[in-house]
């Protein structure tokens, strides 16, 4: 467990005495909690669950034995571009397919390691993520509006107090969803599909295809 484990367990009961307040009485009008529910499209307890729900260490481990895989690629690449020391039609047809496969690993190679890169990318967003909202729950705890709610009935303080609240772990999470389309904006031309054909001596096969997907 780290903080914001830690910190969402702290903060569950507030966050559903924020909710219940808006659920009941709303915002007030022109509140930047508006705009903020209609971006993140949840309230604060559930949006905070979302960003509990990432795991870093998950991502860390499935970047790790991608490794191995990028390595065997590269060595089977090189590999299948030594030349062959006979001549002749037959040897001329398996170093065209011979070529053709140690491109195919070499790119295979380059995506598994783009793959690697764009985990290890993730992992880093969602280790800043909970970072983040840790430190916004643990402001809000002990925050006078915290008080505020915890003491008070839907009166336009407690109303003024929880959407405040509310503001404040939404837009949290609403940097975080930026930070994340701008990850994935920045990796789409890097992740690539490959489709791969069986060799044969006649050429590639006009069969069924097989496609890995990095």
């Amino acid at each position: 467990m780290d903080a914001l484990d830690h910190v969402a367990d702290a903060a569950a009961d507030l966050l559903t005495r924020v909710e219940s307040i808006l659920v009941r009485a709303g915002a007030p009008a022109g509140h930047p909690v508006w705009p903020l529910l209609r971006r993140v499209r949840a309230l604060p307890a559930e949006a905070v669950g979302a960003v509990v729900a990432l795991r870093p260490a998950a991502l860390t481990a499935a970047a790790s034995a991608l490794a191995p895989l990028a390595e065997a690629y590269q060595l089977t690449g090189e590999s299948a571009a030594r030349p062959v020391a006979w001549t002749g039609p037959a040897a001329d047809a398996f170093a065209a397919q011979a070529r053709a496969l140690a491109a195919t690993d070499r790119e295979l190679a380059r995506s598994v390691r783009a793959t690697i890169g764009y985990a290890e990318a993730v992992t880093g967003w969602a280790a800043q993520s909970r970072g983040a909202l840790a430190q916004t729950l643990a402001t809000v705890l002990t925050s006078a509006e915290a008080v505020t709610v915890r003491t008070a009935r839907a009166t336009p303080e407690a109303i003024g107090a929880a959407a405040a609240i509310a503001a404040r772990v939404l837009a949290t999470v609403a940097e975080a969803y930026d930070r994340a389309e701008a990850l994935h904006e920045e990796w789409a031309g890097r992740l690539v599909e490959h489709p791969e054909q069986p060799c044969s001596p006649d050429g590639p096969a006009s069969g069924a295809n097989t496609t890995v997907r990095l």
